[in-house]
This record gives structure tokens, C-alpha cells and sequence, in this order.
């Protein structure tokens, strides 16, 4: 299956305009942002548990990324709340769950083999660092190589310059609108813009977002054509 497959091409979803799709086990359902393959397949989903449901024991083959969006997401290492970040490296392996039901934006296959680092970060804790720009603070979550994961907090009239990003930028507004010159963003909007994109984001009513830079392959040579 695929579905905003091409890296190269800009990517845009109201996740709650989406139809949740039944999974392979029950009680759990996704919507579908991007994803190339079918079981076994480079995906980004938002994911929902109903109160009781589980999935089994399974090996992340190429990684597992995790941002708990709403209730309490669950497995044999911990509980967690929303707002919690987790990374579950290549190799490793869980049988999640939630006892109450819950919500996860979900990230499969999209890390770096050598990233062997499991991560949980409690996001209500940590102190927000400021940003480049007045009226912006960040909370760094994740670097490893080009990758960077952060949460951004953009205080009301808030606008940051234009600038590039060599290996795309990844979005998913939490709370608030986000704004850039190619459009407006209500909290749920999912968006990826591929490598060598530029804009010039803002805030005129404030927002949280969650975002992820440098993580997707650059498919084209110097003049543009693809490499």
C-alpha cells in the first residue's frame, strides 16, 4: 500500500476529518498519514486504543516512534500519560496496551539503524528553552545525526523567518493554529515537507507543535533532477 509515498512531494491531512480504519487487532483502530507497504511498512498513523484493547508481543524490525496524544498508553515497561515521547529502537520489542483507551501519533521504520537509544520523556516536565525568535521556546526531544525532534510553543503573533530544510520538516499541530505562507493550521493537522522546501511560519493566535526535521532522504541531485 501506498500512501503520500513520495518523500519528495509536500504532504497535508486534517487528521480529524480522517475515518478510523480498523487494525489487524481488535479495539485498535488508525488514520492513515503516510505509509509505503503493506504489514511490515514505513508509516506514520495516528493510532487509537479502546478501553481494554491490545496488541501482542512484536518486534520493531525497523523502529517505533511514539507521541501519547490523549488517555494513557501502556506496556510491560510503564504507563503513559499524554504528552509523552517514546522512541523504541531497532531490535527492541513490547506488547502495548491501554486499560483505558488512548491516542498515539505513531512513527514505523523511519530511524536510523545505528539509533540504539530508547527514549521516554515525560513532556509536561521538562522546562521549554527559548527560541530563535521573541515569543517562540523549545523543547528538544530527540538528535541524532540530522534528526531532530522537538516540541515549539508559539506565543500569539509570533513569526519566525523563512528558511529551508535540507532534509524536510515533518508537523503535527497539537494545539492552537499554526500558520505558514502556503496555508492555515488547525490543531490536528498533519503536515511533511520534503527535503530542499522552504517557508515562513507564524502564529497569530499561538500554537503547540510537534516537530521533526532532517529526518527524510534527499531524492534529487544538485540541479533538481532526481539523484
Amino acid at each position: 500500500m501506498e500512501l503520500h509515498a513520495d518523500l519528495s512531494q509536500r504532504a497535508l491531512h486534517d487528521t480529524n476529518a480522517l475515518a478510523w480504519m480498523p487494525s489487524p487487532m481488535a479495539g485498535v483502530e488508525w488514520r492513515m498519514l503516510d505509509r509505503r507497504g503493506d504489514e511490515v511498512a514505513r508509516a506514520t498513523s495516528i493510532v487509537r486504543y479502546m478501553p481494554g484493547s491490545r496488541f501482542e508481543r512484536h518486534v520493531h524490525g525497523g523502529c517505533e516512534e511514539i507521541l501519547v496524544l490523549e488517555g494513557t498508553f501502556s506496556d510491560e515497561h510503564g504507563d503513559y500519560s499524554p504528552g509523552t515521547y517514546l522512541r523504541n529502537p531497532v531490535g527492541s520489542s513490547h506488547a502495548p496496551f491501554s486499560e483505558q483507551g488512548c491516542t498515539i501519533l505513531v512513527k514505523l521504520q523511519q530511524m536510523h539503524p545505528a539509533d540504539q537509544q530508547r527514549q521516554v520523556i515525560d513532556t509536561n516536565n521538562p522546562a521549554w528553552l527559548p527560541g530563535l525568535v521573541s515569543g517562540l521556546d523549545v523543547m528538544p526531544l530527540h538528535a541524532f545525526g540530522s534528526e531532530h525532534v522537538a516540541l515549539v510553543r508559539w506565543a500569539p503573533g509570533t513569526v519566525f523567518q523563512p528558511h529551508g530544510h535540507p532534509g524536510g520538516e515533518e508537523i503535527l499541530v497539537l494545539a492552537g493554529v499554526f500558520q505558514d505562507n502556503q496555508g492555515t493550521y488547525p490543531a490536528g493537522s498533519w503536515l511533511r515537507n520534503p527535503p530542499g522546501s522552504v517557508h515562513r511560519p507564524w502564529s497569530e493566535a499561538g500554537c503547540t507543535i510537534w516537530v521533526k526535521t532532517g529526518h527524510l532522504p534527499n531524492t534529487q541531485g544538485p540541479d533538481g533532477s532526481d539523484a
